[in-house]
């Protein structure tokens, strides 16, 4: 759990600052600046990147291009290296490159990259979540968090017989078409709470209440809840930047589910193994009907699970009548590396260690910015964290979208320049991993802080 380079000999290949990196092994040339790489992808990508988010629409600028990445760095295609925060949106809870998760890859990868049949990896990494997780009888392996929320819902309706759902503004379960009102993530960075190519039919199929507003929800199921089939909610909204649920919110839906009949879905697609080896639903006690996952169970490949009650996971096909299929499930490269991943988060000491630095460094800009005369809030369970440019403490979506965007950009930028990676976008989290160590914590406090001075 330190942050000393464990992927061999590519040490000593890392360029230097400045230094243009090398053609990539497919023989493919490596553009010599981000610049380039940026425009040439405009020229066969749609805005140039493969997902919204990764954009710098929210903070102004181009983003830079990942050459390699290793430990709690990422490096770019001009050679400058970055302490990395984002983690590849949550999944690298053991850093980059971990020499065990490599080789899980590398050695299911040369017995085969795809079967498209039953493999016995399958069975292991199920086992190990239902071992992690309260209330998992089943569990149903997809290739992403989309789809595995969007799978999760069409279970519920099909299990109640019911076709509406209950979501919360600003919380994010992919870009289903159920989802995209009043998304969070990239959606609200774009700002668009609603997506053109979304049915109207469908849409109002979807119900949003404000997180952790349970009076709210208790009004809607006193009008339609015998017409709700599910709830889906964020344990911890993380799509909004950090927001916590407020005491006996989760538990309050969680009652209201089993009142009416309808099926409790907890979204653990980011905080799953990541705020606890449980998932928030640990952290919290309280056990959804199905849960959803994503991020750290794939170790950075493409892997999503849906799971829960064995009565209602045996609606699925071939079992039932509800169909769901993808012949990329259950990939073996993906579940090695997912294997390899909750076998490392299950050593001794690992969550506590990763808890300590993550309070450290919300502790340390805490500090850089009262320094500095600027008001910020933190916030951290796990390896996961939010800060907020916010004089007061930030509860609700409404809170979120009043904090200081505009100096929130400035200090993203003042951070870029000096090597230290957030989230584009004051409404992302961040994510720390195990090679985060206390030397790389003190350095990014002191990044932050001369950031913080920066931008007064």
């Amino acid at each position: 759990m330190n942050s000393t380079s464990h992927a061999g000999d590519a040490s000593s290949r890392v360029p230097g600052p400045g230094s243009p990196v090398p053609a990539s092994g497919l023989g493919c040339p490596v553009p010599a600046s981000n610049k380039e790489a940026f425009l040439a992808a405009q020229t066969v990508i749609p805005g140039g990147v493969n997902s919204p988010v990764r954009a710098f629409t929210q903070v102004g600028g181009d983003p830079f291009f990942v050459a390699r990445a290793e430990g709690a760095y990422l490096w770019d295609v001009e050679g400058k290296r970055y302490i990395d925060y984002i983690g590849s949106w949550g999944p690298m809870i053991a850093g980059h490159a971990h020499p065990k998760v490599v080789k899980a890859v590398q050695d299911t990868a040369a017995l085969g990259m795809s079967y498209g049949c039953p493999n016995t990896l399958e069975t292991d990494l199920a086992r190990e979540i239902i071992k992690l997780v309260p209330g998992l009888d089943l569990v149903r392996f997809v290739s992403s968090g989309t789809e595995a929320c969007l799978s999760a819902v069409r279970l519920a309706r099909g299990y109640t017989g019911r076709e509406r759902i209950l979501k919360f503004a600003g919380c994010y379960h992919g870009h289903g078409d159920s989802f995209l009102v009043k998304a969070g993530s990239g959606v609200l960075t774009l700002g668009l709470p609603n997506s053109p190519g979304v049915p109207k039919a469908l849409a109002d199929l979807t119900m949003t209440a404000d997180f952790n507003n349970l009076d709210q929800v208790r009004a809607i199921f006193k009008e339609v809840g015998h017409e709700i089939a599910a709830v889906i909610v964020e344990p911890i909204a993380g799509n909004m930047n950090m927001i916590t649920p407020l005491p006996g919110f989760l538990e309050g839906l969680r009652s209201l589910c089993d009142d009416y009949g309808s099926v409790f879905i907890i979204d653990e697609v980011m905080t799953g193994f990541r705020v606890a080896p449980g998932g928030a639903q640990q952290h919290y006690g309280v056990t959804p009907d199905l849960s959803t996952f994503g991020k750290v169970i794939g170790a950075g490949m493409p892997v999503g699970a849906y799971g829960g009650k064995r009565e209602i996971m045996e609606k699925i096909a071939p079992l039932g009548p509800v169909y769901q299929a993808g012949t990329l499930s259950g990939n073996p490269v993906a579940m090695a590396a997912g294997l390899a991943n909750l076998q490392l988060i299950q050593e001794p000491g690992f969550f506590e260690t990763l808890e300590a630095r993550t309070r450290q460094l919300c502790k340390g800009l805490e500090e850089g910015a009262s320094a500095a005369g600027i008001p910020l809030q933190t916030l951290s369970i796990g390896g996961m964290f939010g800060f907020f440019f916010s004089a007061t403490p930030v509860s609700t979506f409404a809170q979120a979208q009043a904090c200081d965007i505009e100096r929130f950009k400035r200090f993203f930028h003042a951070c870029l320049k000096r090597g230290l990676y957030w989230a584009p976008s004051a409404y992302e989290c961040g994510f720390t991993s195990s090679a985060h160590d206390e030397a790389i914590i003190a350095e990014t406090v002191r990044i932050a802080a001369e950031a913080f001075a920066e931008i007064g």
